[in-house]
């Protein structure tokens, strides 16, 4: 049975559902799933905050209104948690905390079924605090039940003429910042302005990291020598957004590079 077949009789144990929905490649192609099982009884929650850059949240609602499923925008002010600025390396805990119990709250209250995310197979294998808050507010992840990689997702949303098949994979701004380092609201619009101009010039699949007034950028192995030729144009645009220094980090594009300087017991304290 493929994969996909095996995703769709999951769903089918629910009868309506609410989607966490980011306008990522994991989410969308989750939520373009779910509309074939559930039609109508489907709703799209999207999250807006600081952490989330403006250009985000438009791509998911123009996302919603193309597969056309229901969608709620609500906030979720993670800056405002006590202790959430000062950046431990538990932080996405008390985020998705906040978060999940927010939708978890619309979905009990509206009489909705479950509560799903785009959560994949190898999301499972980093650390991720927001795991754990995810276990406790009993959010489902249905791709990562149904053994989905990113792999398997881009080449599911290829068939299905997703616009985020090649879309770079995404998180939250406050990922950027090195743990103990304060999050700013400052600090995260100059990160959303920065890689927006990457964006802007091409670049598929990097991140900025912020050092205080240092941006350290990533770039897949791919896209190396073109940042490289073009570190002129790279140094001015963040410069112009408000980092002092730019650096682009030799090792290259990886998730959770944030999360190489953490010990073992403090991914376990996590």
């Amino acid at each position: 049975m493929e994969k996909l077949d095996i995703l769709k009789d999951y769903l089918r144990k629910y009868k309506n559902v609410v989607v966490a929905f980011s306008g990522g490649v994991d989410s969308t192609f989750l939520a373009r799933v779910a509309k074939d099982v559930y039609g109508d009884n489907l709703l799209l929650i999207t999250a807006t905050s600081s952490t989330i850059p403006f250009y985000e949240l438009e791509e998911a609602k123009a996302l919603a209104v193309m597969m056309g499923i229901k969608h709620r925008i609500i906030i979720s002010e993670e800056i405002d948690i006590p202790g959430y600025v000062n950046n431990p390396p538990d932080r996405c805990y008390f985020c998705k905390s906040e978060l999940f119990g927010k939708i978890r709250y619309i979905s009990e209250k509206e009489g909705f079924d479950a509560v799903f995310d785009g959560s994949n197979a190898e999301d499972m294998k980093d650390y991720r605090p927001g795991l754990k808050a995810k276990k406790e507010k009993g959010v489902i992840s249905p791709l990562a039940e149904a053994g989905f990689t990113k792999e398997d997702i881009r080449k599911y949303s290829a068939e299905y003429n997703l616009p985020t098949t090649n879309k770079q994979s995404y998180a939250c701004l406050a990922s950027r910042i090195p743990y103990g380092e304060k999050i700013t609201v400052e600090k995260l619009d100059r990160l959303a302005r920065a890689e927006y101009d990457l964006r802007e010039l091409g670049f598929t699949q990097f991140r900025i990291r912020s050092h205080e007034n240092l941006a350290r950028l990533e770039f897949i192995p791919l896209e190396l020598d073109r940042a490289w030729i073009l570190r002129e144009k790279l140094t001015e645009l963040c410069k112009r957004s408000g980092f002092s220094y730019v650096t682009i980090d030799l090792v290259g594009y990886r998730s959770g590079s944030m999360n190489e300087v953490l010990t073992e017991s403090e991914k376990k304290a996590g």
